[in-house]
């Protein structure tokens, strides 16, 4: 049977924009897939994924049209697979954008039989007016935080550091904490952000927007700053 076209298509006059600008992010899970290939859950990593691409991307006002996934492992497991894409698909619903196209690709000698890599590419359209860019922050501009729904996908080397070398804890743990074991509780997908954060735009003059990744807020928030500005944090005003 056919295996589909070489690449995947969007019609661009379907977005009706006067002045489109394309905007595009890639991104992988990094080494929270390693908690995910211990403990064997494989159904939400692919929303991390998508939740690393289109949060991006939305920092410069776009709004997601289409994602494509790249799957690397050393031997296909079909039901793994299924479970990875389910997981790509579920986040790119709660994104928005289409699935139009992926590669799976094994490489044994490459990666072990039960690991794999997960990254994808999306692809994002703005109106020109609308575009976020630096240096339109302004003095005196109100900085409002929109809550995680955990970790997310950044940190995580540092996480498994702590808790399963340092601590010794296992997946399984139970902290009083917690209202999960522990495993649950790191593998909770990233927060895709693009529905509500697209619904501010529309009523609101947004002048800027960051996507707190690796580095937190130290690294991430003075990326929508000029030189001459700062940004006032006031600790557990969350």
């Amino acid at each position: 049977g056919a295996l589909g076209s070489f690449g995947g298509m969007f019609d661009l006059s379907s977005l009706h924009l006067k002045e489109p600008v394309l905007v595009s992010g890639t991104d992988g899970v990094g080494t929270k897939l390693l908690l995910a290939i211990e403990a064997d859950k494989h159904d939400t990593i692919g929303i991390d994924c998508v939740a690393m691409c289109v949060n991006d991307i939305l920092a410069q006002g776009a709004e997601p049209l289409f994602f494509l996934d790249y799957i690397a492992t050393g031997k296909t497991d079909p039901v793994k697979m299924e479970q990875i894409v389910k997981g790509v698909a579920d986040g790119c619903e709660q994104a928005g954008a289409a699935l139009i196209g992926g590669e799976t690709a094994e490489m044994p000698d490459m990666y072990g039989s039960d690991d794999y890599d997960l990254a994808g590419f999306t692809v994002g359209a703005v109106e020109k007016q609308k575009l976020i860019t630096e240096g339109a922050v302004k003095e005196g501009d109100t900085l409002i935080g929109i809550p995680s729904s955990g970790i997310h996908s950044n940190g995580y080397s540092l996480v498994r550091k702590i808790f399963f070398k340092d601590n010794e804890w296992t997946l399984d743990a139970e902290i009083s904490e917690l209202d999960v074991p522990l495993v649950e509780e790191l593998l909770k997908p990233t927060r895709i952000y693009v529905k509500p954060v697209l619904e501010v735009l529309k009523e609101v003059d947004v002048h800027g927007i960051t996507h707190v990744t690796g580095g937190g807020f130290v690294e991430n928030l003075p990326r929508m700053l000029t030189n001459d500005l700062a940004v006032k944090v006031e600790l557990g005003s969350w």
